[in-house]
């Protein structure tokens, strides 16, 4: 049996592992069971990849479990998504009765498992009823936001949140996420897994590798943005910054990188809109990778010079952390879980328009040091923030604090 938390003593160090053992052990035989909508695509699928085989590694009785829907549902939670980041949209009334029957369809095929769980995760508002339709439950439920709401649109918040007031905690990524419910809210950043395919040491040949299969002149500056295709990720604003930073770096490249997630029926038309917006441009690359293309997003991003994270929204943006993982400069949007992530002029630039982008992309061009200093910093930065092992020692204290409810402290072994 492969031993995963051994793995990670290398880039965590070995006492951050034995904190963990330490943590998890008044927890051993706990079931636990963490509900999302996907399995592949996107960072919430992703995180759990790994979470959840790391609690079992720890003696935790822990499940993921992913919630089935027809193109209705998801069109309407993409509605929810977008609006609790700011966009005036709503589901009609049908739609919303049809996202709550097929909640209860679901809890109907795992019930018996949701009602013996010690503790239940459910993650963002896709599955946000189940708790309702699980009146014998007899553990904590905790809802899991992964979603900026800070600027949300009210009705239909007003929908969701008599769903969510029920639960017993949620979770938020930051404290200007979080909402007014009526129980104990905790702030659990996000993170990534140093040792997954998207984050381990590649050998050079390896980067050398991509840059030839996707045409990239490893001899000219290169500009790297890799997201899911998703209006929020603003990939026409990358291009419109990408055009302006050239005038100054005529050789610069543009490669636009990602898919779409099972549960997002409006990639395709943002994909259409991204290529639009690239006008056949021969140094611009807007590249459509399979979920699992984890080897190759971490090559371009260890190609690039710089990575922009251009986002109008986000709740966190685990490809900001992953560049930074590889000392790279990320250029972010000013939003959300990015501000989180980049200290402004120390391990980064926070920018709102694709002309401050492009601002900055000259700058560290033409300051070479400059950017791998910032590179440096922010790889630093990372390591010590922004870890999975940190991301499970949350959780686990979380389960410690729900389990000894009541106590005035927790006594750990």
């Amino acid at each position: 049996m492969v031993d995963l938390l051994a793995q990670y003593a290398d880039a965590a160090g070995p006492s951050v592992v034995d904190h963990l053992k330490q943590l998890a052990l008044p927890l051993k035989g706990l079931r636990v069971v963490h509900v999302n909508s996907t399995r592949v695509g996107g960072g919430v699928a992703e995180i759990l990849a790994k979470l959840v085989p790391l609690k079992q590694e720890l003696g935790i009785d822990a499940t993921w479990e992913v919630i089935s829907g027809d193109d209705g549902f998801f069109r309407t939670t993409k509605t929810f998504h977008n609006a609790l980041q700011g966009n005036t949209v709503s589901p009609t009334s049908q739609e919303l009765r049809h996202y709550e029957e097929v909640n209860s369809e679901n809890a109907g095929r795992m019930r018996e498992l949701l009602e013996s769980a010690n503790i239940v995760f459910v993650h963002d508002p896709q599955p946000a009823p189940l708790l309702d339709q699980v009146p014998k439950r007899r553990g904590k439920w905790i809802w899991r936001c992964h979603i900026d709401v800070s600027r949300r649109y009210q009705p239909v918040w007003d929908y969701l949140s008599p769903f969510l007031k029920e639960y017993d905690a949620s979770i938020f990524s930051l404290a200007a996420f979080a909402q007014n419910l009526p129980h104990t809210q905790y702030l659990i950043p996000p993170s990534i897994d140093p040792i997954s395919e998207k984050n381990m040491p590649l050998e050079a040949r390896d980067v050398q590798c991509v840059q030839e299969k996707f045409g990239i002149d490893p001899s000219r500056e290169m500009i790297l943005q890799v997201s899911r295709y998703d209006r929020f990720k603003d990939p026409v604003g990358v291009i419109q910054a990408y055009r302006l930073a050239r005038r100054f770096s005529p050789g610069l490249q543009l490669v636009l990188a990602g898919g779409g997630a099972d549960d997002d029926p409006e990639a395709a038309e943002v994909i259409a809109e991204t290529q639009e917006a690239a006008d056949g441009d021969p140094d611009i690359r807007v590249l459509l990778l399979p979920p699992d293309a984890h080897l190759t997003i971490n090559a371009l991003q260890r190609a690039a010079d710089i990575v922009l994270q251009k986002s109008t929204r986000e709740g966190f943006g685990l490809t900001v952390s992953e560049a930074m993982w590889k000392g790279k400069p990320v250029i972010g949007g000013d939003t959300g879980g990015i501000r989180l992530q980049i200290i402004d002029s120390h391990t980064g630039y926070l920018v709102s328009t694709p002309e401050g982008a492009a601002l900055r992309i000259r700058f560290l061009l033409h300051h070479r040091k400059r950017l791998e200093e910032m590179g440096t910093r922010a790889r630093d930065f990372v390591r010590d923030n922004f870890l999975l092992t940190r991301h499970l020692r949350e959780y686990l204290t979380v389960m410690l604090s729900l389990a000894d409810e009541g106590k005035d402290r927790i006594e750990l072994s």
